[in-house]
Formats: C-alpha cells, structure tokens, sequence
C-alpha cells in the first residue's frame, strides 16, 4: 500500500525528503489521523483548545527543528514545511498553534536571543513544557507594524516598563511566554521582551465568535506599566528588521499551511464524490464533479512545487522576503479558490463540520490574512522585481 497522500499527485513526498525525515512525517501523520482527526471538529464548534495535544506533538519532533540545542535530527527547511502542511491537512487550528508557539516565539528567541536566553528557552519550550506566544499585531496596527506600533518600552535602570495593547494574539490565553514587540522610547526602534504568564499589568482576553480557526485560542492583550528585567529583553533585537527577520523565516511555513488545507478539503472532497450517489451513479462519474477536483488538484501540486523551492532556497541560504511573500501570497489565493470548489463538490453538505471541507474552507480565511495580507505580500515582490516601492 503506498503511504502517499490523495493530493501529493506527483510524489513530492518521496523525492523532497531524505529517508529519516519521511519516518518522521509519517509518524506525525498517523498520529493526527487517529489522535486528532476525531476530535478537530468538535473543538472547533466549541472553541476549545485541546491541550492534551501538546506533549505528544513535542514527542513528535514539531516543536524547534531547526535549532541545533533542540531539534532530534538535521532536518531540511522542506521537512519543516512538510510538517506544517501535515498538520493543517488535519487540523489548521492546530497548525496554527504549532507555527506560533514554535515558529513565531521560539523562532524570535532563537534569531534574537543571546546564548543564555536560547539556552534557557528552547529546550522547554521544544519538550511542550512551555507554551509561547507572539505579540507583534496591535488594534490599530497590522500590516504597517513597522511604522504604526504603538506599544512602548520605557528603560528604568535594570527593567523595562511595557505600555499598550496587542490583537489577534494566538495562544496568548495560557501561555507560558509571550514575545512582545514594543518601540522603545529612547531611540524609536521596535525591541522584543519576554513576558511570562502572571507578570502583573498583563490581561489577555480571549477573541470569541470567531468563523476562522475557533480552536486557536486569539486574544486582546493589555499591558499596563508591565515591568520586563533586562534580561528577558531579546538581545539581538535592535530594529523592526530583526523582527521582520522571523516573520520571513515563519511566512514560508504559512504558505505550507496553506497547502495542507487545500490538500484536506480536497481529500475529502474526493473520498466524498466517490461515496456519494446522484441519479444512480456516484458523483465523481460526473465531468463537471471531475472538472472541480483536476481544477483543485493542479493548484495544489503547483502550490507544493513553488513551496518545496521556497524551502530549498532557505536551506541554500539564498531565501529572500521576496521570495517568501510570493509564496505565501500565490499559495494562499490558490488555497482559497480551492476549498471553494470544494465546497462546491458537496452542495448543501459542504457547510457543516462532518464530511469534511466545511472547517477547511472557513480556517482558509484566517490563513490568508495572516502574516501578510495578499496585498502586502504582493507589494514586497513587486518591490523586488521592479525596483520601486508601491506601499502607500
């Protein structure tokens, strides 16, 4: 029986990872077919994060594989995005939640953080003892953080007093440790400063009536006179590029994400068609039926090309924004036409949770408006081809 998936048309599976990382990949699968598959929807419609998930994920391999003090084995960046794509093929609430407390948080620590601070971090946070949290997105500012971040750091000997508000914050409900980027007073260039869970002046408020990713647990964060010791300030973290750093090296993960939810709607789309009959035959004798699925499989095997590169030249050291923001921007438009069609496949059933596209095609949303808006991602390539900065 082959191990490769419905929607890997062309075996990008066998020829994009070495032997070990396959091993790796098809434990993870297994695992989220029997582990988490039956319970993805239920969480969804209640909103719940199920946090018996997060040591086994941590077993796993999910959590700091790119860093030598954490990861189990050499790993390429293609085996990480294959990863991330596995786990939105199930769930990408739970994606999600990987991609935050291991791209975002740990990733800030491991690019920004000094010796001692990656020593101190990493490894709990790599075995699922410790959860993180990225706090960059603020009400008033999202795609112009750079220039818009309100959040201040005020310097009073050997501690930093955090003013403000963040958005949208993933996992900040019950984490362990947050990342927050604030504009440091004295000079007007974006820091980065640990803050643990209890640290007074701290409130996170859990974003409810979501339609996207109900499982992530978003919230609204306040920080009022929060007071960071210097120690916990990032100490690579001297500018917003340094913070822009991370969101590159994580954007690729997300344009992974992206191919995983298009690959699970189509899956299912097609187990669907296959069972379901109409006028005494099943629907996926029909052509219209197999225009949908051809149409949804091409993007998905052109979206899994373009991130398979995108990676390689991550492991090349030749990845550029550029490079990263097309990805991300032309896998998640594909992504989103793809669950529509879908969708599209079960009629009236494709709006409920059981036959499963309905969660994809909602999450696919959220997916393509974080870490850069289509438009954005879209002006950082236009940018890098023409010479000439659109912003406005």
């Amino acid at each position: 029986m082959t191990d490769l998936l419905p929607s890997d048309f062309y075996a990008f599976q066998d020829d994009a990872l070495s032997a070990r990382e396959k091993q790796a990949v098809l434990a993870l699968r297994e695992y989220l077919e029997t582990s988490v598959r039956p319970i993805a929807d239920d969480c969804w419609v209640r909103a719940e994060f199920p946090t018996e998930v997060v040591e086994p994920l941590a077993e796993l391999g999910c959590y700091g594989a790119a860093w030598p003090e954490t990861r189990r084995f050499e790993s390429s960046a293609v085996h990480r995005g294959w990863v991330a794509m596995e786990l939105s093929r199930v769930d990408a609430s739970i994606a999600t939640f990987v991609g935050v407390t291991n791209g975002l948080a740990m990733g800030s620590i491991a690019v920004t953080g000094s010796p001692e601070q990656r020593e101190r971090w990493l490894p709990p946070m790599a075995r699922g003892e410790l959860v993180g949290a990225f706090g960059l997105t603020e009400p008033g500012s999202g795609s112009d953080a750079a220039r818009g971040l309100a959040t201040t750091a005020r310097r009073e000997g050997g501690t930093w007093v955090l003013d403000g508000a963040k958005r949208w914050i993933g996992n900040a409900t019950f984490a362990d440790v947050v990342v927050v980027w604030a504009r440091d007073v004295a000079d007007d260039q974006v820091k980065g400063f640990l803050v643990t869970k209890g640290t007074p002046g701290f409130t996170a408020t859990k974003i409810e009536d979501k339609i996207a990713l109900r499982t992530v647990q978003n919230a609204d964060v306040v920080l009022q006179g929060v007071r960071v010791p210097e120690e916990r300030r990032l100490a690579g973290a001297r500018s917003f590029k340094d913070t822009a750093t991370v969101l590159r090296l994580t954007r690729a993960e997300v344009a992974w994400q992206a191919v995983g939810v298009a690959m699970g709607a189509y899956e299912a789309a097609l187990a669907y068609a296959q069972r379901r009959e109409q006028f005494g035959r099943p629907i996926a004798a029909r052509q219209l039926v197999q225009d949908l699925l051809v149409r949804s499989l091409g993007d998905i095997t052109a979206s899994l090309a373009l991130c398979v590169q995108v990676s390689r030249l991550l492991d090349a050291g030749r990845q550029q924004d550029a490079h990263s923001a097309l990805a991300k921007a032309y896998t998640t438009t594909r992504m989103r036409e793809t669950v529509a069609r879908c969708r599209e496949v079960l009629g009236g059933n494709g709006i409920v949770p059981e036959h499963g596209v309905a969660r994809h095609f909602a999450d696919a949303e959220a997916i393509y408006s974080y870490e850069g808006t289509r438009e954005m991602n879209t002006l950082i390539v236009g940018r890098a081809i023409t010479g000439h900065a659109a912003f406005a």
